[in-house]
C-alpha cells in the first residue's frame, strides 16, 4: 500500500504473471495504487474476470484500487512470421500486401485493407516496437515494394505502425465500443483511448460524463495528439503518455521534451499525467533494474507525473511483486527530493480549466482557492489538507501544487474514491451522503483522527463547497483538531 512520503501513484497491468489473488494481493501491499487491464491482449471475459478478482480482493484489503481498462484501438498487424521468426536482412526488399496470410522474407501481409490507398513512396511504417523500419519505395495496384532500413528478427504477429495522419481508421473502434459497454456495466473505474487524434475521438467514446461516468485517460501516441493537446485535455479526465508509439511517431530524440510538455499542459488543466513505456523492463527477468531505468523513473517523478506504469514488467514478469516494492523505492527517494517550492511557484501562473464549471467564474473561485490553501498550508505548517469532493476535481486541483502537507480526498462515491487512486499524493475516504457542510467536516475529521492521520492539536485545512452539492471549492478552512 501507498506510503505516508510517496506521493507519486503506480498504475500496474495485469497479466498471466500476476492475476493470480496472492500475487495481486503481494503487489497491493507492495504498493500497487491501481490495475491497467489490457485488453490487446486476452479476452473480455478473462478481463472481467481479473476485474472482480481485484475488487474482491481490494475490499478485503481495504485498499482503494482503481481498475483501468485499456481499449486496443485500432491495432494493425502483420501476418503470421511463424513461431521461429524470419530474419529481415537491412537493405532487402519486400512486398508489402494487405490480407491475413503467413509472412516472410519476400512478402509481408498486413491486415489493413486501405493499405495501398493510405501509404504512399516515401512513407516510413515500423515492425514491432519500432526496431524495424521499411520505406515505401514503389507502387503497384495489388502490392507495395518497400526497402528494410534497420533489419531484425520477427516472429508471430507484430503490430504494424503507420503514420497517424495517413490511417482512415477511427478511434474508437467497433470493438471498443463492445468492451467498453462490458466494463461500464461492471463499474469500471476509468478507461484509455488508444490513438487518439483529437477531442472528436475522445468524444466519441459516448460515455456518461465524469462522475456518473468512468474517467476517461486519453493516450498520447500520436503527433495529431500533441498537436490538439489541449482540446484532448477538456475532453478526457486525464492523459497517459504512451512512451512507445510516441517514440516511433516523433522523432525519439524529441521524446523527453514532449513528455515534459504533455505533463506541463496536463497541471494546467488540473488532469493527472500517466507516463508510461518500458520504465522498468529489464526487471522483465532481472531482479534488478539498469541505472538508465532508475534515472528514468526519478525523472518522470521531476518532470510532474502523478502516475508512473508499468506494463510487461508486471503482467509477464518473473517477479511483479518485487517489481512494484522497486518502483515504490525509486518513487518515494524522488518524492522526497522534489522541489516542491520551484515547482509551486510555476504552478502558479497557470489556471486550471474545469469542463464541468458553466462559467468562467466557478473556474476562477477553484483556482484562488486550491492556491490559497496551498499557501496557507505551507506557512502555517498544517499537518494535512482535507477535500469534500463529488467528482475528485477539488483534490485534483490542489495536488498539481504537490504540497509537501498530505492530501485526504473524502467523497461519498466508491467509484470516485477509487479515481484518486489515479490522482498524487490523494489519500481517499470514505465519506457518508453529502448534506451541510458543518456536520461533514467534522465526520472527516473524525475518521482522519480514527485513522490516525491527525491528532488533538493538529492544523488541518480544509477545502470545500458552500452546501456540499455545489461543483465549485468556495469554503477555505483552518481547523485545530480538538
Amino acid at each position: 500500500m501507498a506510503s505516508t512520503t510517496r506521493r507519486t501513484k503506480i498504475l500496474a497491468t495485469l497479466g498471466p504473471a500476476s492475476d493470480s489473488e496472492a500475487t495481486i494481493r503481494g503487489m497491493i501491499a507492495a504498493g500497487m495504487d491501481a490495475v491497467r487491464l489490457n485488453l490487446s491482449h486476452g479476452t473480455i471475459d478473462e478481463a472481467l474476470a481479473t476485474h472482480r478478482r481485484v475488487r474482491k480482493i481490494a475490499k478485503e484489503m481495504g485498499a482503494p484500487i482503481g481498475t483501468l481498462v485499456d481499449l486496443p484501438g485500432p491495432k494493425i498487424r502483420a501476418g503470421s512470421f511463424g513461431r521461429d521468426g524470419v530474419l529481415l536482412e537491412g537493405g532487402a526488399r519486400v512486398r508489402l500486401a494487405p490480407g491475413n496470410e503467413a509472412s516472410n522474407t519476400e512478402i509481408i501481409h498486413v491486415d489493413y485493407a486501405d493499405l495501398l490507398t493510405d501509404l504512399e513512396v516515401g512513407d516510413r511504417i515500423s515492425l514491432g516496437d519500432g526496431g524495424i523500419d521499411l520505406e515505401v519505395v514503389d507502387a503497384h495496384p495489388d502490392h507495395l515494394v518497400a526497402q528494410i532500413g534497420h533489419g531484425g528478427r520477427m516472429s508471430g504477429r507484430p503490430g504494424v505502425h503507420v503514420p497517424s495522419e495517413r490511417l482512415r481508421i477511427g478511434t474508437p473502434t467497433r470493438q471498443d465500443l463492445q468492451i467498453l459497454d462490458a466494463f461500464i456495466e461492471a463499474d469500471v473505474d476509468m478507461v484509455a483511448l488508444s490513438f487518439v487524434r483529437s477531442a472528436h475521438d475522445v468524444r466519441r467514446l459516448g460515455t456518461e460524463p465524469h462522475p456518473r461516468g468512468p474517467l476517461v485517460v486519453a493516450k498520447i501516441e500520436t503527433r495529431s495528439a500533441v498537436d490538439n493537446l489541449s482540446g484532448i485535455l477538456d475532453a478526457a479526465g486525464a492523459i497517459m503518455i504512451a512512451r512507445g508509439d510516441l517514440g516511433i511517431e516523433c522523432p525519439i530524440d524529441e521524446l523527453p521534451l514532449l513528455q515534459k510538455h504533455i505533463i506541463r499542459e496536463c497541471i494546467a488543466h488540473g488532469r493527472p499525467a500517466i507516463t508510461a513505456t518500458q520504465m522498468l523492463e529489464s526487471m522483465v527477468s532481472s531482479p534488478t533494474p539498469t541505472r538508465a531505468e532508475v534515472s528514468d523513473v526519478a525523472n518522470a517523478v521531476f518532470d510532474g507525473s502523478s502516475v508512473v506504469m508499468l506494463s510487461g514488467e508486471t503482467a509477464v514478469g518473473n517477479d511483479p511483486v518485487n517489481v512494484i516494492a522497486t518502483m515504490a523505492r525509486v518513487c518515494e527517494r524522488a518524492d522526497v527530493n522534489f522541489d516542491g517550492d520551484t515547482w509551486a511557484r510555476a504552478v502558479t501562473r497557470l489556471h486550471v480549466a474545469d469542463p464541468e464549471a458553466v462559467d468562467g467564474r466557478n473556474r476562477r473561485i477553484t483556482d484562488s482557492l486550491t492556491n490559497a490553501a496551498w499557501r496557507v498550508a505551507r506557512e502555517i505548517n498544517a499537518n494535512a489538507i482535507i477535500c469534500l469532493t463529488r467528482t475528485g476535481f477539488t483534490v485534483r486541483a490542489i495536488a498539481r501544487y504537490r504540497p509537501d502537507t498530505p492530501i485526504f480526498g473524502f467523497s461519498p462515491d466508491e467509484r470516485v474514491r477509487r479515481q484518486l487512486s489515479v490522482s498524487w499524493g490523494a489519500h481517499p475516504m470514505e465519506l457518508s451522503a453529502f448534506s451541510g457542510n458543518g456536520d461533514k467536516v467534522r465526520e472527516a475529521l473524525d475518521c482522519a483522527r480514527g485513522d490516525g492521520h491527525i491528532r488533538t492539536g493538529d492544523i488541518v485545512v480544509v477545502l470545500a463547497g458552500v452546501d456540499g452539492r455545489s461543483r465549485t471549492t468556495e469554503v477555505l478552512r483552518v481547523i485545530q483538531v480538538t
